[in-house]
């Protein structure tokens, strides 16, 4: 059975460990997070600090880019967005991953406190009662001071995520 996540699409990119699970995993993505990548490949910003780095995500993104525009993946998406919350088929990236996009709506409910990309991310999981994957401190401490009823790993946690993971029931004790 596929461990499901919400995550950024610029996180796959980004952190190559998640790449490698040792069990198959499905990345929930909301697809504004997948029409980011496009800013940030074509953006004279860095994504990195270091240069080096800063390169070597940027040909990472391409690479995403390049996966969801092909033809298969691409009529899937377009599919997935005909309609609010609907999701695509299956992406398959390989026997151990693949991506399910999902046509998130912003609300008011949590738009105030969060980014719109955010509050996609935490409106899809809570939709679909999966976790999310994220790097960011704040968004995370923003998650608990809000009590969103949604579970939130860390990137660095991801391996036990994937693993063992925490379930609904001993999230309610």
């Amino acid at each position: 059975m596929r461990r499901r996540f919400v995550i950024e699409a610029v996180m796959i990119a980004t952190y190559g460990h998640l790449l490698v699970p040792s069990r198959p995993v499905d990345f929930v993505v909301p697809y504004s997070s997948i029409a980011e990548l496009y800013d940030m490949r074509d953006g004279t910003d860095p994504v990195m600090e270091d240069p080096d780095d800063d390169g070597h995500v940027k040909t990472k993104i391409n690479e995403l880019i390049t996966f969801f525009e092909d033809s298969l993946n691409r009529k899937k998406i377009e599919k997935a967005l005909q309609m609010p919350w609907r999701e695509s088929s299956a992406l398959l990236l390989n026997e151990m991953i693949q991506f399910t996009v999902v046509h998130a709506v912003d609300n008011a409910h949590y738009g105030e406190l969060f980014d719109p990309i955010e509050t996609e991310m935490l409106l899809t999981g809570l939709r679909l009662e999966i976790p999310l994957l994220s790097d960011q401190y704040e968004f995370q401490d923003k998650l608990i001071e809000a009590e969103v009823p949604v579970q939130v790993y860390d990137i660095e946690d991801f391996e036990f995520a994937v693993e063992e993971g925490i379930s609904s029931v001993d999230m309610e004790l």
